[in-house]
């Protein structure tokens, strides 16, 4: 049992720690509410509706695209390091892989996900 008195302080200092941060900086912080320091900001902007306004899938889908292709594109990195030790079987696979990436990117522009009408 005494092996885990050890076990059990560390818990008590990971759980009271964070409170008495929380709370000392609580009584320690100025505090001086006003409406302007309530008020939602937003890039500098003055907001003009909910913030639930209903935006189009449109902007979902382009930033998606964008991961998936920025992601797949950070495979080349290996390819162009191993390039000399890989010889004719990794050019081949990295041309299929460009292919196939080039092929995608031709498919989502054929369906009109790259357009903002």
């Amino acid at each position: 049992m005494r092996g885990y008195a050890s076990i059990l302080l560390l818990i008590l200092v990971a759980v009271a720690l964070p409170i008495i941060i929380l709370n000392l900086s609580r009584l320690l912080r100025p505090s001086w509410p006003s409406a302007a320091k309530y008020s939602t900001y937003e890039c500098g902007i003055v907001t003009t509706s909910e913030a639930r306004e209903k935006f189009s899938v449109r902007y979902y889908l382009v930033a998606v695209m964008f991961l998936v292709f920025d992601v797949e594109t950070v495979f080349l990195m290996p390819w162009a390091i191993q390039m000399k030790e890989l010889a004719i079987f990794g050019f081949i696979e990295l041309g299929l892989f460009l292919f196939l990436l080039l092929f995608g990117y031709g498919y989502i522009w054929s369906k009109g996900a790259l357009t903002w009408e």
